[in-house]
């Protein structure tokens, strides 16, 4: 049996803006824990939120969907959210997404499709070599 992965969260609010510290893994568990925690900022109107990353070390796209709204749902409200000290794999996702606009708190563009999110990401294709015991998968080939 799996064992489950946690995401536990420090929340410390001083005016209208809320500094959230995240550890443990943002994944299809954890996400809704995530959206809770962040829609309550809002709800209780904190404008501006700042995630530190600083201690998780994995994010897949159900957690970067959650930041992405949270993200135009801070923007809507007049304010913002902003990601900080994002761990290679986290910045890494960010950037092959072109999310990573989050990190300086600017929102990602609602009319951005997930087909125009995907494209970022740099295209792979298999190239067998001769003698080459696996195949290799190459980056930016077209």
């Amino acid at each position: 049996m799996p064992i489950p992965h946690r995401l536990d969260h420090y929340r410390r609010d001083t005016h209208d803006l809320a500094l959230i510290a995240l550890v443990g893994e943002i994944d299809l568990d954890s996400a809704p824990r995530l959206r809770t925690v962040l829609e309550q900022c809002l709800r209780e109107g904190m404008s501006t939120i700042d995630v530190d990353l600083t201690a998780v070390a994995f994010c897949d796209c159900h957690g970067l969907g959650v930041l992405i709204d949270a993200s135009q749902q801070a923007f809507a409200a007049g304010g913002g959210l902003r990601l900080s000290h994002p761990s290679a794999a986290v910045a890494r996702l960010l950037a092959l997404t072109g999310t990573d606009c989050l990190l300086s708190g600017r929102p990602v563009d609602a009319a951005t499709s997930p087909r125009q999110l995907q494209s970022a990401a740099p295209r792979h294709r298999v190239v067998r070599r001769a003698g080459a015991a696996a195949p290799v998968l190459t980056a930016g080939v077209r």
